[in-house]
């Protein structure tokens, strides 16, 4: 007989609020359903009421663990609708915040994906390791999260000269940890019983639902934005794009790990790069940009979770006349409809973590008629009047009791 089973919309294992229904058969899940739109901010809209340099503060907000990748494709975006190429220097600062914050984001998934196990011993050590990477940040942008580096035309400040040995010493540790923790994963039994043929979705899935990021190169699927679509240093710059084939849980924990080595090189490189080129000028920093003119541009950064995509639109005045955001968890997440089915209930709370969903950067709102399949617009004022309405009614209800 089969029952249905809630996680969410608020749960231990849910960073933010979602909604999976399982049909299970005994302890196997049959089919998953997934309710969206617990969590909605507008940001579309609100980057529309911002001026051009205003914007990346905003998008930085979009999602705590990828505050670089958002602004960094927003100011793409715009350089690519101006076709200009921002300075070599500004392009390495730009490089080493964004992969300082992947090394930040796979480490904060490893060790919930061991918290998530029982397995709090992985969880400990993981974020032990990932505090020097938050450290490098906080002492080089200001801030362990939200860096405010990103500007269109370049970068808002230079990383200071004595902060390079600081840097590297961090990395020469962080390699030397992430060996080990990589080895403890590999080797533990434990971890091979829980993550192991856990949640597969295979190249072909992979490719059906346009899944991004670690989750599609877990399971074979060979894309990353960095050398897909490469931009600013990223072509010059030596990485290796790491892919499993097996597509399980235990494939993305390994892909995230080996990707942490990659990471440090690629920042080691441009370490090297700004120490060759010396101190550098406002010039080196970022480009004097004026109006923007009407036009229309696209920008991609490869995410921690996967490729990041911003569009948009100019009329000339001094804010977007439309921005477009499509974040990898909006198809990642789309893939818990495969990757859960056939899994017990006790893993299918670790499968939907495993592609390390975003919920609040992916939500949209639409208003569609059931019974006609009409379609609705809405504006911003029709959103503040419904909110205000429902606000009212919790008022009313809860005087009345």
């Amino acid at each position: 007989m089969v029952k249905k089973i809630p996680i969410g919309p608020f749960h231990p294992i849910l960073e933010e609020p979602e909604f999976f229904e399982l049909h299970v058969d005994g302890e196997k899940v049959v089919k998953i359903d997934m309710t969206i739109g617990w969590s909605h901010r507008g940001i579309e809209i609100l980057s529309e009421h911002k001026t051009w340099d205003q914007v990346p503060f905003l998008v930085e907000r979009i999602c705590g663990i990828c505050s670089c990748s958002h602004p960094y494709a927003y100011v793409k975006a715009v350089e690519d609708l101006l076709q200009v190429e921002v300075p070599k220097r500004a392009q390495y600062l730009r490089a080493i915040v964004a992969e300082l914050e992947r090394l930040h984001s796979h480490l904060l998934w490893t060790g919930l994906a061991g918290h998530f196990i029982g397995y709090n011993t992985v969880f400990m050590w993981t974020w032990k390791y990932r505090e020097p990477v938050l450290d490098i940040l906080e002492a080089t942008t200001g801030n362990r999260n939200h860096y405010a580096m990103m500007r269109i035309g370049g970068v808002r400040r230079d990383i200071p000269t004595g902060e390079y040995g600081n840097i590297r010493k961090m990395l020469d540790d962080l390699w030397e940890k992430n060996e080990l923790l990589t080895g403890a994963i590999v080797d533990d039994p434990v971890i091979h019983a829980r993550t192991k043929g856990v949640g597969i979705l295979d190249k072909k899935h992979c490719r059906l639902y346009g899944a991004l990021g670690p989750t599609a190169r877990s399971g074979g699927y060979d894309v990353d934005a960095r050398r897909d679509h490469p931009i600013d240093a990223y072509p010059e710059l030596d990485f290796d794009v790491i892919v499993c084939q097996n597509g399980d849980v235990f494939d993305k924990a390994v892909v995230r790990q080996m990707e942490n080595f990659e990471s440090i090189k690629l920042i080691r490189q441009c370490l090297d790069k700004l120490e060759a080129m010396g101190p550098g000028t406002e010039e080196d920093l970022c480009l004097e940009i004026g109006e923007i003119p009407p036009g229309e541009g696209i920008g991609v950064y490869e995410a921690p979770r996967g490729e990041v995509l911003h569009y948009i639109r100019s009329n000339g005045k001094n804010m977007p006349m439309r921005h477009k955001v499509r974040a990898p968890s909006f198809n990642n997440i789309l893939t818990n409809e495969h990757s859960v089915v056939g899994n017990t209930v006790a893993d299918a709370g670790l499968i939907t973590a495993a592609v390390d969903p975003c919920y609040s950067c992916t939500e949209r709102v639409g208003r569609v008629d059931v019974d006609s399949g009409d379609r609705y617009m809405m504006s911003e004022g029709d959103l503040i009047r419904l909110s205000q309405e429902k606000t009212e009614q919790i008022r009313k209800e809860l005087e009345g009791n």
